[in-house]
């Protein structure tokens, strides 16, 4: 692992410090979303976030209500709030939520699908741009209020009837069903909850017995029913607003390695759900706020570690096929992939960061990881309390474990971008970032792990 931190020496515990932003983030009516326009608002849209201050640069934390950011629009959020906050690139760690009712930033795809002529794309760039800047702002402001923190505390809880696995397997090991977000057949509601990490985390910042900061990491899909065009925060949002009412500090919520995990098995479809979802979520968001037992902090307990990783794209995607698609129709799906795979054929390498906080581990990974990864880094360090923010750079769309891909299903056969072989690369660098080098643990061993319909 590459410690990009220079830890000094501390007299006092206020050393550390944190500054808090919240922005909203949300379109207007009419904008482009990632399935059409948005034809109302249901909920607004957040961008919160923390900044660390007191060890070494400044260090960001940042999650958006946006299905996600991908390619250089990615870069663009690292590059701007690194900016505004006076750090790097590298010690900035902007996240989505993934909600699918709200915009799609990738600047990449933007200029390929403008370069033909045409303006099918998935977000406003002026709005996109405007929000960055916006966001910018709220992080500058926050270094300067930056306020002293005395403890961290971190309390864990089970989420109970709210994720399931989307990938039923048959007795062939192939999938039967991928059972998406909402599951319509309640044969297939019926069917096992399947391999998930029911945990919910919730990590806190207190100057002496008063809360200043919290952050939120579960992972499951974030969507109740969509494609009404209705842009909405959906249930973490709706539970997370209610928690930060309860707990008295706006809470920061991570959506961790969600890849093949929806809430299908307890969700229908019908609109009634998003509440009832919320509400389960924040019951075990609450529960995780009574386990917290916040400890003293100083400097010396804050570390930041990176590691660079190149993903090898999927074999499917061929730059010639893809450029003579999306000439024929510009479509930003279609040049997300192409932009995607230039990246990877200029040897570019996506940064994988984790937060330490004494005993708390907190991994920043890309895209839509398969729960496997989050399960296999709790694993390779049971020592520490791990947590994991996934959906950071979206262009590689899919993550799965080297094991599920023969499997197939949408997951791997549609949606991933990378080959089976990403899993060592990203393994490995979990693996350096948690300082797990004897762990042998990796994700397609806990992929082995997946229960079979026969055997339900």
């Amino acid at each position: 692992m590459e410690d990009v931190s220079t830890p000094r020496e501390s007299t006092s515990a206020d050393d550390v410090r944190i500054g808090r932003f919240d922005v909203d983030v949300t379109p207007e009516i009419g904008d482009p979303i990632a399935y059409g326009e948005a034809a109302g608002i249901d909920d607004p849209l957040r961008a919160r976030g923390i900044v660390l201050t007191g060890h070494d640069a400044p260090i960001v934390l940042a999650s958006v209500d946006w299905i996600g950011n991908g390619n250089a629009g990615y870069d663009a959020w690292r590059e701007r709030l690194a900016d505004a906050a006076g750090t790097s690139p590298e010690r900035v760690a902007v996240h989505t939520v993934h909600q699918h009712q709200t915009p799609w930033f990738d600047y990449d795809a933007i200029g390929m699908v403008l370069a033909h002529g045409a303006r099918v794309y998935r977000i406003d760039p002026s709005y996109a741009r405007e929000t960055v800047e916006r966001v910018a702002a709220a992080v500058e402001t926050a270094v300067t209020k930056a306020e002293p923190v005395t403890h961290v505390g971190v309390g864990t809880a089970a989420v109970e009837n709210v994720a399931s696995n989307r990938q039923l397997i048959d007795g062939d090991d192939r999938i039967a069903r991928v059972r998406f977000s909402s599951e319509s057949e309640a044969e297939w509601r019926d069917a096992p909850e399947g391999l998930i990490d029911p945990t919910v985390s919730l990590v806190s910042f207190w100057r002496e017995d008063t809360p200043v900061a919290a952050l939120s990491y579960y992972a499951c899909h974030p969507q109740s029913y969509y494609r009404d065009e209705r842009v909405t925060c959906d249930f973490p949002g709706i539970a997370r607003g209610t928690v930060s009412d309860e707990i008295g500090v706006p809470l920061v919520h991570f959506c961790g390695a969600a890849g093949n995990v929806t809430a299908g098995k307890y969700n229908d479809g019908s609109p009634e759900n998003r509440p009832v979802l919320a509400r389960r979520l924040a019951d075990g968001l609450v529960r995780a706020w009574n386990d917290v037992t916040p400890v003293p902090v100083t400097v010396a307990d804050v570390s930041w570690g990176v590691e660079r990783v190149g993903l090898p794209p999927a074999a499917k995607l061929v730059a010639d096929e893809l450029a003579s698609d999306l000439a024929e129709e510009p479509d930003y799906r279609t040049a997300r992939k192409l932009a995607w795979l230039s990246r990877c054929e200029r040897g570019h390498e996506i940064p994988v960061t984790c937060l330490g906080l004494g005993d708390t581990r907190i991994v920043h990974a890309p895209g839509e990881l398969f729960v496997e990864y989050q399960i296999a880094a709790k694993r390779m360090r049971p020592d520490l309390t791990v947590a994991m923010a996934a959906y950071g750079d979206l262009g590689p769309m899919y993550i799965g474990t080297e094991d599920a891909y023969p499997m197939g299903g949408y997951e791997v056969d549609t949606g991933s971008l990378v080959a089976s072989d990403a899993e060592a690369p990203l393994t490995n660098a979990i693996r350096d970032l948690l300082d797990a080098s004897d762990s042998t643990v990796t994700p397609s061993d806990v992929t082995a792990e997946k229960v079979r319909l026969e055997d339900a």
